[in-house]
């Protein structure tokens, strides 16, 4: 690297943001921010951006942009620049290669309001974009859902079609002009982007309207505007073109291979297939890992020769080329040491340098998931939801429990005394509620015994349903496998749970003959304490844990060597609360003759010592789940926020531990049921061979959970606050009338609501009572209940809400009707609420 490319360098920010620079004259030169978004396709650009990741500290990625009339010359910079930029930020930074066109879902998350292609290069005028330039006339095509690119295109209604949106700048103006088969996500990001143009290139000063393809006469003015500038329009546009050419499946799998140059030639050496292991690469070499054929990444070794190093993108290149696979292939290049989120997911097991790493095998003993013993202060989860997020608690478990078990195929309800005893051989419903800001929560667990009936597991997870239906919507769903307890799950028993292997808590039922049983006590405290039962043989002791050994004369409590004071002593009292006998401590190592000869005699156990818990270090992932395009597909979304929650579809959030699914208010019900399968698809697919009952929860649009919102940055717990439970479940209506006037305080979308329109982000509806009709709330005027009571819809006073009857009675009126005041009602759940509506005839 010569001293002027360092001084280039030099002038480099470290903090967290984004940075551009286009090839001029084979030279970086700084993108004004102004213009970011915007790409000229005779060139190529290198963007970096450096971001505070969740949980995963800070990463470094560096993209080079290829576009589609760039010179071979000025590609050839940009890759150079690209690895002289590496090499400056010491190594560390995930290189990527963009095609135009083809962009990865990560680039084009760094533009949120979309891609503008421009035609030619920097002599075309890319020094002339400037804020206060109003002699323009170009029109964009604008495709795309999620992230949405504009092309220039011919100005002309030859240009146009009925499936998609288009953009005539005329430099003070721009109108949208909607296709009449476009949907609302289209118009909402194409609107979206007119405004990104008026107030980056405009300086805010341009106007915004809205044409709507299928109601043109309803904007006459301006269609006359787009003919004067487009000429005559043709008596038929061109039929909608899809959004996307979806890529073919790749049926291979995930392979690793060594890829080095043999006199000219590129030699391909497989070194492994999924599940892949981290042992297979070595410091020393670099290695190409084929993601089923999507993408291609390359990991560069610390030890590998410097040409190596330098040349791994090309290597990248060349293995496409080789592969047959398309151009537009997406490429990351990564040192060891600073892998990407997505490289680290192809892996079973991904250790840090410096981790240590524990016991490995020996943690899954009696197949029991292992919890982090940490301490902390439970006051701080919900001033601080991120770390309510990574300990997987929404709080302390003191909140009101009732428990089902599954009996018949039914509901059969199990006596407070005995909550926390769970057998292997039912299934059970457990409904935890709790209160945040004074508003009700709940939580439904669905725990399924590992030698339940498929009939019994059906049930659970039909009564679920069921449960849910009466709490209109509310409870966060978990499905918890026997042995796979979240760690909530756990704080709610107060260091009482108890797993039995087999058997039934039903009554009457005769526990299982056996001359002894051993349960493994793990846990620190009444937040994670948990007992479950594994086989009564010695190679099931470990080192680490407190066991339990009951025989037809004692019980037994063993210490192993590694166990902690407060394990002790919270399996002591475990002990005391399962076996009402005369106990035995024992000590590891001092075992009497009648211990070994309950076990059937001594083995080998793990008897590693334990340092540490092992800590994957796996980023949060999101994916959307969509059937918009015609297809279901799972899409990611990088860099993600609250806003990249879509409420058209379903969400899939993956924290490794768990598995969140977001229902969006608007999502229809076949997303919904396939998002459900791919979750397990997800799960038993996935290249690191990840446990396929890792716990799966779905979570509701506007019922989300700190073990939800934690993980997203700047969480808005307003931003869906105007909506009921039922709204959630009926859904709203969203209107298409909508304009974007031309200014920065615009609005976007409008909510149909009753009778009126509602901003999302407004907290108050807007009246939409005429006449001498309000609700009164205790207070205001109120209807004759006789306009009311088992009248139909139709037939109610103007302005009166059918679903909200109750809202227009007077307080004496109220309680005479439902038998309770207005502030006993509002408290009690939706479900009670609405009985109480229809006993009144008010529903």
């Amino acid at each position: 690297m010569n001293s002027k490319d360092r001084d280039a360098f030099a002038n480099i920010s470290r903090k967290p943001g984004l940075q551009i620079w286009t090839i001029n004259k084979m030279r970086m030169a700084p993108v004004p921010t102004k213009a970011y978004g915007n790409f000229f396709e005779g060139d190529c650009y290198i963007i970096l951006n450096i971001s505070k990741n969740k949980g995963a500290g800070e990463s470094i990625d560096i993209h080079y942009w290829i576009g589609n009339t760039s010179s071979q010359d000025e590609q050839g910079s940009a890759a150079l620049y690209v690895t002289q930029l590496d090499e400056y930020l010491g190594g560390c930074p995930v290189q990527y290669r963009e095609v135009q066109g083809f962009e990865s879902p990560k680039f084009r998350s760094y533009f949120k309001n979309g891609l503008i292609y421009k035609k030619g290069g920097l002599a075309s005028g890319f020094n002339h974009v400037d804020t206060n330039v109003y002699n323009v006339l170009r029109l964009l095509h604008v495709k795309g859902r999620k992230h949405v690119s504009a092309s220039e295109v011919e100005v002309s209604w030859n240009s146009f079609n009925n499936g998609d949106v288009f953009l005539l700048d005329l430099g003070k103006t721009i109108i949208q002009w909607n296709g009449p088969e476009c949907n609302r996500r289209e118009k909402l990001k194409a609107v979206l982007l007119a405004q990104d143009i008026r107030d980056r290139e405009r300086g805010g000063r341009a106007d915004i309207h809205v044409v709507e393809g299928a109601q043109e006469k309803d904007t006459p003015d301006l269609v006359k505007t787009m003919t004067d500038v487009l000429g005559k329009r043709p008596g038929q546009l061109k039929k909608a073109v899809p959004d996307t050419k979806h890529d073919e499946e790749q049926s291979n799998n995930v392979r690793l291979y060594h890829v080095h140059d043999n006199s000219g030639n590129v030699v391909i050496q497989e070194v492994g297939i999924q599940p892949l292991t981290q042992d297979l690469l070595r410091s020393s070499d670099c290695y190409i890992l084929d993601n089923r054929g999507s993408n291609v990444m390359v990991w560069k070794g610390k030890k590998a020769s410097k040409d190596e190093r330098r040349e791994a993108m090309k290597r990248a290149v060349d293995y496409i080329k080789t592969k047959n696979y398309p151009s537009s292939t997406s490429v990351e290049v990564m040192s060891e040491g600073g892998e990407s989120a997505m490289f680290k997911h192809q892996f079973k097991t991904w250790r840090e340098k410096g981790q240590i790493t524990g016991l490995g095998n020996t943690h899954t003993v009696g197949k029991i998931a292992k919890v982090e013993q940490v301490k902390f202060d439970v006051k701080e989860l919900h001033a601080h939801p991120d770390k309510a997020a990574k300990q997987h608690l929404v709080d302390d478990g003191s909140g009101d429990v009732k428990v089902w078990r599954i009996e018949k195929l039914e509901l059969a309800e199990v006596q407070p005394n005995t909550y926390g005893q769970f057998y292997g051989g039912d299934c059970y419903l457990v409904l935890y509620s709790y209160q945040v800001s004074n508003r009700e929560r709940y939580i439904l667990y669905m725990w399924q015994g590992r030698h339940a009936t498929k009939d019994e597991i059906t049930a659970c997870a039909y009564q679920a349903v069921a449960i849910d239906n009466m709490y209109n919507g509310a409870p966060v769903q978990v499905r918890v496998v026997m042995g796979k307890e979240p760690r909530h799950f756990l704080a709610i028993f107060k260091g009482k749970l108890i797993i039995f292997e087999g058997g039934t808590g039903r009554a009457g039922a005769a526990p299982p003959k056996t001359s002894c049983s051993l349960f493994q006590v793990r846990g620190t405290n009444e937040l994670s304490t948990k007992a479950t039962e594994v086989p009564a043989r010695a190679s099931c002791l470990n080192s680490n844990d407190v066991f339990l050994l009951k025989t037809s004369q004692k019980c037994y409590l063993w210490y192993g060597k590694g166990c902690s004071g407060d394990e002790r002593m919270m399996a002591t009292e475990m002990c005391d609360r399962l076996f009402r006998q005369y106990k035995e401590v024992v000590m590891e190592g001092q075992e009497p003759a009648e211990f070994w000869i309950a076990l059937g005699g001594k083995a080998p156990y793990a008897s590693d010592s334990r340092l540490e818990r092992e800590n994957l270090l796996y980023a949060p992932r999101l994916f959307e789940c969509s059937n918009q395009t015609g297809c279901f597909r799972m899409t990611e979304v990088y860099d993600f926020d609250h806003s990249d929650l879509d409420e058209e579809d379903v969400m899939l959030l993956d924290t490794w531990e768990e598995i969140f699914l977001w229902i969006g208010r608007f999502a229809n019900e076949t997303e919904t049921k396939e998002a459900w399968n791919s979750a397990h698809e997800y799960l038993r697919t996935h290249p690191a061979g990840r446990d396929p009952d890792t716990p799966i929860i779905l979570v509701k649009q506007g019922f989300e959970p700190l073990t939800f919102t934690g993980w997203f940055n700047a969480w808005d717990p307003f931003k869906w606050s105007d909506l009921s439970a039922s709204d959630l479940n009926k859904g709203l209506d969203v209107t298409d009338g909508y304009s974007a006037p031309g200014g920065p305080a615009s609005s976007f979308p409008m909510y149909k609501t009753h009778g009126g329109f509602q901003s999302p982000t407004t907290p108050t509806p807007a009246s939409p009572f005429k006449g001498p009709y309000s609700p009164t709330g205790g207070s205001g005027m109120s209807v004759d209940p006789k306009s009311l009571i088992n009248v139909p819809a139709d037939a109610l006073p103007e302005g009166v809400d059918p679903s909200q009857r109750e809202d227009y009675l007077a307080d004496v009126d109220f309680e005479n009707l439902l038998g309770v005041s207005r502030a006993e009602f509002l408290g009690m759940p939706k479900w009670r609420q609405i009985d109480l509506k229809k006993k009144a005839g008010l529903f």
